[in-house]
């Protein structure tokens, strides 16, 4: 057998130590992946989920960040576990959809930044202490649901210039709901439509009041402000179309799904306003010091398929004033 010579055995030993500078160089050049663990109701809001994730790939990151996501189904409780397991496995921020979800993620948290989408005020709700200095760990996008309710309903007093009699559904245990309610009935009042509010706070009993509502009993279905009611949309939807009973939603996505018409922003709109603000967490800004983002593009749908199936027809000049019609 032929011994390296001393030569060699230099000549290999550079060669080795290149590959393995090489290799070290490479690796240090590698982008680092940041991961951010989403919390979210599910149904519609899956929307903003899909918004965030585009808006990163704006924003040169698509790669670099790894969505971990937690669909709680309305379940405050799973809500909780998922914010105290990501905080536990040290993610670099929470990404909350829903007034319910980031409350109970701020209080199931104690250090970890979270980035909000929520559809009320987050100064009312004691989330921040002003839009342009969040104050401490949480900051994030704000859309319009609650305040939008006076609004939704005159809309759908255009569209059925007799309505006398609307419905609603939402959960009496959470505060979002209740405000959303009460101004729903003060519009109502004004407008000398009857409110007609039903307390709903599982599957079962949503179905059931639906169910039980008789012919001629009320002309439509209203939204209020309700995350949970939003991911239960599609029985209501079902079951409005089976009674041909005219609806009004928050969300167009509602509307491509079989509501009659929806009135307020786009959740996926929302989601990619907010990635710039968790690109600034991941790269080391402290939420207190980054302003809350506000949509203020406002969109009205109408679906002409579902006016047909009901037997109504939509006014000219609703229809002219719709952002997106579904035929």
């Amino acid at each position: 057998m032929v011994k390296p010579t001393s030569d060699l055995r230099l000549l290999i030993s550079g060669l080795c130590a290149l590959l393995f500078a090489l290799c070290s160089s490479a690796d240090a050049q590698q982008p680092k992946v940041y991961r951010v663990g989403v919390i979210y109701p599910g149904g519609p809001f899956s929307a903003v989920v899909e918004g965030l994730r585009d808006g990163l790939k704006e924003l040169g990151l698509g790669k670099q960040v790894r969505l971990e996501l937690r669909d709680s189904k309305g379940d405050l409780g799973a809500v909780k576990e998922a914010a105290k397991a990501f905080e536990r496995d040290k993610v670099n921020v929470i990404y909350a959809v829903a007034m319910g979800v980031v409350v109970a993620a701020k209080e199931s948290t104690s250090d970890i930044p979270v980035v909000f989408v929520v559809g009320t005020d987050p100064i009312r709700s004691q989330l921040i202490q002003n839009f342009a200095k969040p104050g401490g760990r949480l900051t994030g996008a704000y859309y319009l649901a609650s305040d939008l309710t006076p609004k939704r309903l005159e809309i759908l007093k255009e569209i059925l210039p007799k309505l006398r009699k609307v419905v609603t559904f939402y959960n009496p245990n959470n505060p979002v709901p209740n405000e959303a309610a009460q101004l729903g009935r003060e519009a109502a009042r004004q407008m000398k439509i009857q409110f007609i509010e039903r307390h709903a706070t599982s599957i079962d009993e949503l179905r059931q009041d639906l169910q039980n509502i008789k012919p001629g009993e009320v002309d439509a279905y209203f939204y209020v402000s309700d995350a949970w009611i939003t991911t239960q949309a599609q029985i209501i939807i079902q079951a409005s179309l089976a009674k041909k009973l005219p609806t009004m939603f928050q969300e167009q996505s509602l509307v491509a799904a079989g509501g009659l018409a929806s009135y307020g922003q786009n959740y996926h709109e929302i989601g990619r306003i907010s990635a710039k603000l968790v690109q600034k967490v991941l790269t080391g800004t402290h939420p207190q010091d980054l302003r809350v983002e506000t949509a203020d593009k406002f969109e009205m749908a109408i679906n002409l398929k579902t006016a047909s199936q009901i037997g109504l027809t939509i006014p000219p000049n609703v229809l002219a004033r719709a952002d997106k019609v579904i035929k």
